[in-house]
């Protein structure tokens, strides 16, 4: 028995035992994140430097590739230093830091996304609305929302968590720190409240979930009455990259936290870890850039302009 007052560190077990899979893991962490620091960085200069670009849909986009590259920035360094030195330690207050800022860039995440939701409705369904709707300020008051109501609720999860006294031992089941997986070192008597607290996020994010799913609804069927193809098309090609994003962020998080406990095995649930907390953030910029040519001969420029520079 320990209490959470005698715990100076805890130990990720999930990393790999043998010395050639923790290298494989260290490339494979590596190869993911310079993916996504070039993606999303290239999202975020592109949309900086380019004044066509200044739009509420890419605003929101410089937005979520921000938070993308926090969320990538807060897990993977601590995993790829555990990897290369054959470590699995993290310390106290390490875990609760990587804890706080994961919630917070993840929340982030799904407050733009539902914002870019309602971007995509208010283009589609309701555009002679749309300069009134989503005009400069009120796009700047949604964005500090998402991030302000993405800072209270990781406070209030991080803060909640580690209040909460720690009676089996300090090892965790994950390459990083996560909620489940300090509640399993929890006495069982206190977790009461973490939980009612977990319910309540799920239910907010189920609550977005079916206002976006009714939002796509209106979307689709009025994009189907558009009456010439080449309008659908250009409808259809600015929803099809956020759908793709809000598919693969829901599916991964779903099968994540809700697989059957019958098939958890100490693979799988790495593997699993990794594509929804490593994966999204690396193929968001791709998702996005290839669906809109903008953005797309936007980053061309880009790179074009970097290597006659250099």
């Amino acid at each position: 028995m320990s209490n959470s007052s005698s715990i100076r560190h805890f130990l990720l077990l999930a990393l790999p035992d043998t010395r050639q899979l923790q290298l494989l893991h260290f490339c494979l962490l590596l190869g993911i994140s310079l993916a996504a620091l070039l993606g999303n960085g290239l999202i975020i200069s592109a949309v900086a430097c380019g004044h066509h670009l200044h739009t509420p849909m890419f605003f929101f986009l410089l937005n979520l590739a921000l938070s993308d590259l926090g969320s990538i920035c807060t897990t993977v360094p601590k995993a790829m230093h555990n990897s290369l030195w054959d470590t699995r330690n993290i310390s106290y207050t390490g875990c609760a830091a990587q804890l706080f800022f994961f919630i917070f860039f993840i929340a982030t995440e799904f407050s733009l996304l539902t914002v870019m939701c309602y971007d995509r409705y208010v283009s589609i369904c309701k555009p002679l609305h749309y300069g009134t709707l989503l005009g400069s300020r009120a796009c700047a008051h949604m964005a500090a929302a998402a991030w302000a109501s993405a800072f209270l609720y990781s406070l209030l999860h991080t803060a909640n968590t580690f209040s909460l006294p720690l009676c089996h031992g300090n090892a965790l089941d994950g390459f990083f720190c996560e909620i489940p997986q300090i509640l399993k070192l929890s006495c069982s008597h206190s977790k009461l409240r973490e939980h009612g607290l977990l319910v309540v996020g799920a239910s907010l994010g189920f609550g977005c979930f079916v206002y976006m799913v009714f939002s796509y609804v209106q979307i689709f069927n009025a994009v189907l009455r558009i009456p010439s193809e080449q309008g659908r098309h250009k409808a259809f090609s600015t929803c099809l990259p956020h759908l793709a994003v809000v598919s693969l962020f829901f599916s991964s998080g779903f099968f994540a936290y809700l697989k059957p406990p019958s098939i958890s095995s100490p693979s799988l649930d790495l593997a699993v870890s990794l594509l929804y907390s490593v994966v999204p953030p690396a193929l968001n910029p791709l998702i996005y850039s290839l669906r809109n040519k903008e953005l797309k001969a936007a980053m061309w420029r880009l790179i074009s302009r970097w290597f006659q520079k250099h």
